[in-house]
């Protein structure tokens, strides 16, 4: 009895923390949604409190930009110390981007690779510090004896393990200010919702997830569960898509950059040489002929090896690669929030990369290339099937002609950069019917072919549509020595 009063009487004090809009610094090079303020000024509010909080809103709804304003908010208030801002790998320099576009005022360091531990040494030059997992995990001891502004966890289901090392590791890790970021709701489980509260406000739920303990069946009575939820609300703040609906525009495009493992990169890298030799001894200006068709061969195997290994060797099937981790993650995340993704490649090699492994993770999709006959049945069953969580779609077979309104969510794998095509394909789900807002997402490897042709696009858009042209019928382009020079730069 005792403990259900001081129970209800901190679940009261923790619901009356307010949710006041806050706009962004002048600083701040971005003008933030109204849900986004709201966002923010909890934030602000949470951390006066000294409460670790839990950002937990639908993909695309901008948890990054939020958590931006926020950290930008803290160094204009006069913090000296830096956040500590832990991502998977894959979304490392996608970070690195966002913070030098919305805050190039901040000082941004990343603490990673073999070098690393000479930036302990002057960490506090910065206002940001980004890592991975992977590196929390093996240097919590010196990243311990370190008292950050804030420490935020993208990705925060990583931690859903509380014995995992990763879990361990950004638990020991001293910062005034706590914050996970997730589109996953993290109350939908127990042991997951218990490592993450440990990391966000370390002790203050124990004697409630000590007394929640499940049945045979592995659930929770009813008061237990609404005891739990009523506790655990005003720690997490989320929005659906639904929730700020007018707040939103009907599409949104954008980028997301990732980076090669490091054998994918020094595979890539390899090649890349292999290919400078090859094409950049000759001293014409002008490659014509079969020359020019021997360089397009050459972009076309770049651009397959910054895929997947398998695109080049087909006996590498089993290997990983950026992108294929990349679009795994977030058709897993986003598939447990019941929205549906289209994925886009021109390469139908990589599309059956992505099958297979949606196949052992026991996922329904749908697939569709050239080869496929009950091309009209497989629009149907994902459009009607709750359960197909992906349509997979090869360029050339489902560019257009194809309405799929069932889907919110698209990723473009590899790019092709010819505007009109691209619209083509977004369009399948943004249409007529649509009901929902639509969030296209154009994956990049960084420090490849592909980051140097969108650079390129603007001002060389036809040699750019020809390179990223897997089935190029057309007479190719005159490659100067210039743009090779540019392309195959290192």
């Amino acid at each position: 009895v005792q403990f259900d009063q001081l129970f209800k009487q901190s679940v009261q004090y923790y619901q009356d923390i307010p949710q006041n809009p806050l706009d962004p610094p002048s600083t701040f090079k971005a003008t933030l949604r109204p849900y986004q303020r709201e966002g923010l000024g909890w934030l602000v509010a949470m951390s006066k409190r000294r409460l670790g909080a839990c950002l937990a809103d639908d993909m695309g709804l901008g948890k990054t930009i939020q958590i931006l304003a926020f950290v930008d908010t803290r160094v204009q208030a006069g913090s000296k110390a830096p956040a500590l801002i832990v991502v998977p790998k894959s979304l490392l320099f996608n970070w690195e981007n966002e913070a030098r576009k919305f805050a190039p005022h901040l000082k941004v360091a990343i603490y990673a690779g073999q070098d690393r531990s000479q930036l302990l040494r002057h960490i506090n030059r910065f206002n940001i510090v980004l890592t991975t997992y992977g590196t929390v995990r093996n240097d919590a001891i010196q990243l311990a004896k370190i008292h950050f502004d804030s420490c935020i966890l993208d990705e925060s289901q990583t931690i859903k393990n509380a014995n995992a090392a990763a879990a361990e590791a950004v638990k020991i890790i001293k910062a005034d200010m706590k914050i996970a970021m997730t589109g996953t709701p993290i109350e939908n489980s127990l042991s997951e919702l218990a490592s993450q509260l440990d990391f966000l406000n370390p002790g203050l739920f124990g004697k409630l997830l000590a007394s929640a303990k499940p049945n045979q069946n592995g659930q929770l009575n009813e008061r237990t569960t609404t005891r739990l939820k009523n506790a655990v609300r005003p720690f997490i703040l989320r929005r659906t898509k639904k929730q700020v609906a007018s707040d939103l525009p009907e599409k949104t495009e954008d980028i997301i950059f990732c980076e090669l493992e490091p054998e994918q990169r020094n595979e890539y890298d390899q090649l890349k040489k292999y290919y400078q030799k090859q094409l950049l001894d000759k001293e014409d200006d002008k490659v014509a002929g079969q020359s020019t068709m021997d360089t397009l061969v050459a972009l076309l195997r770049l651009r397959q090896a910054a895929c997947h290994p398998a695109l080049i060797d087909h006996n590498r099937a089993t290997d990983n690669s950026a992108k294929l981790d990349l679009i795994l993650e977030n058709i897993l995340q986003l598939s447990q929030q019941n929205h549906k993704i289209l994925v886009f490649s021109q390469f139908t090699a990589f599309l059956k990369l992505v099958a297979n492994r949606l196949d052992n993770l026991k996922l329904t999709y749908n697939y569709l290339d050239g080869q496929t006959i009950d091309r009209q049945q497989q629009v149907e069953d994902f459009q009607n099937n709750p359960d197909s969580v992906a349509f997979l779609i090869s360029l050339k077979a489902g560019g257009v002609g194809l309405n799929l309104t069932a889907a919110d969510y698209i990723f473009l794998l590899d790019p092709w950069w010819n505007p009109a095509t691209e619209a083509q394909a977004i369009d399948r789900a943004y249409r007529i019917g649509q009901k929902n807002h639509v969030f296209a997402y154009k994956i990049i490897a960084k420090d490849t072919i592909e980051e140097k042709v969108l650079k390129m696009q603007q001002n060389k858009k036809q040699l750019a549509d020809a390179i990223l042209d897997a089935d190029n019928a057309g007479a190719p382009p005159k490659l100067t020595r210039e743009d090779l020079l540019f392309l195959l730069a290192d």
